[in-house]
């Protein structure tokens, strides 16, 4: 079920996290032009969590990467679930992702902000920066990498050691990751279209089922609709249809590609669409509650509807101010405050 957004087992109930119950506060200002101490300030006073502890480091890699540090109030036109950290040459947006009711003890992931959602770049802010490291030393710039590791300061040692990925003698890059550094979508993806180049289409189905174990990419429905693309490839059909199915059972926004292009495997036309349109009516709030779902679970299976209708175009800005009226119906005070605010 999705719950604001996250994945869990059960149909849409859950109890509330109290430690996201919202208390009135003061609204923060940051200025457009965003310094290292506006995302950490941001983070506590408008995303009600807690800031990443090498948040700066990686800001200030991010900037000797050539991106633009961005205000973390710049949403306009995003998610509303992001908070805005840079912005590279081609105008792609890296962020952190605000779970709205995240299980204790998940780290806020960091993400690539597209149109109609996002793709999952590193787990936590920490497992990003030990990958840039990596992949700079791997370059063979040594100049470039001295300045990734003074930027990194002493997390970057604690992370990676200078030529170790040469000491390995692991000769691709990948696979060195997956091993050393994590579990990454691209990566795992590259992994499988690999085997189908190589002609070993049983490695290739492994690959793509052990994507989608539940505990890798929690709350994310890119494994699901990558394994049901793989299956469509061995001409599966009946087993990638379901794949589909139940990748759209998570977040839309969290596909890492077109809406359109999940349902067309699995063979929905516009009844999903249709559904969670009635199910966001007054008729289909009063429907739930007569069925005795308490009311602010209702709020916040509307607030997930929402999301997911308005990742089909992309058209966040139109849907924010209802969406934050939900998590404030469900007691998300804080939540409603941090889905609303813009520079």
């Amino acid at each position: 079920m999705k719950v604001g957004g996250v994945v869990y087992a059960s149909p849409r109930a859950a109890a509330l996290p109290t430690l996201l119950l919202g208390h009135g506060r003061n609204r923060p200002r940051f200025s457009a032009s965003s310094s290292l101490h506006d995302h950490a300030s941001f983070i506590k006073g408008v995303a009600a969590s807690r800031p990443p502890e090498h948040l700066g480091q990686l800001l200030k890699i991010l900037k000797i990467r050539g991106d633009t540090i961005m205000s973390p109030g710049a949403k306009q036109g995003l998610l509303p679930l992001a908070i805005p950290l840079a912005r590279n040459s081609s105008g792609a947006v890296t962020a952190l992702l605000r779970w709205p009711t995240a299980p204790p003890g998940m780290e806020m992931p960091v993400v690539e902000v597209k149109k109609h959602g996002v793709w999952l770049l590193a787990k936590n802010v920490d497992q990003l920066i030990h990958r840039i490291l990596v992949e700079g030393d791997a370059q063979n710039s040594s100049e470039d990498i001295d300045e990734l590791f003074d930027a990194s300061a002493d997390v970057g040692e604690k992370l990676y050691k200078k030529g170790d990925f040469a000491k390995s003698r692991i000769s691709n890059l990948d696979v060195y990751l997956l091993k050393n550094v994590g579990l990454f979508p691209d990566v795992l993806e590259r992994k499988v279209m690999r085997h189908f180049e190589e002609g070993d289409q049983v490695s290739a189905l492994v690959t793509g089922e052990f994507y989608t174990k539940k505990e890798h990419f929690p709350g994310f429905a890119r494994p699901f609709v990558f394994n049901a693309e793989v299956l469509l490839k061995v001409g599966r059909t009946t087993e990638a249809k379901d794949a589909a199915r139940g990748a759209l059972k998570s977040p839309w926004w969290t596909l890492g590609c077109k809406y359109e292009e999940v349902a067309n495997i699995a063979q929905w036309e516009d009844e999903q669409i249709e559904y969670f349109k009635e199910k966001v009516t007054e008729e289909g709030r009063q429907e739930d509650i007569k069925m005795g779902k308490a009311p602010a679970q209702v709020a916040l299976d509307e607030a997930a509807f929402l999301l997911d209708l308005a990742s089909v175009e992309g058209t966040w800005d139109e849907s924010v101010k209802r969406i934050a009226g939900c998590y404030r119906e469900a007691g998300l005070n804080d939540i409603s405050r941090f889905v609303l605010y813009r520079d």
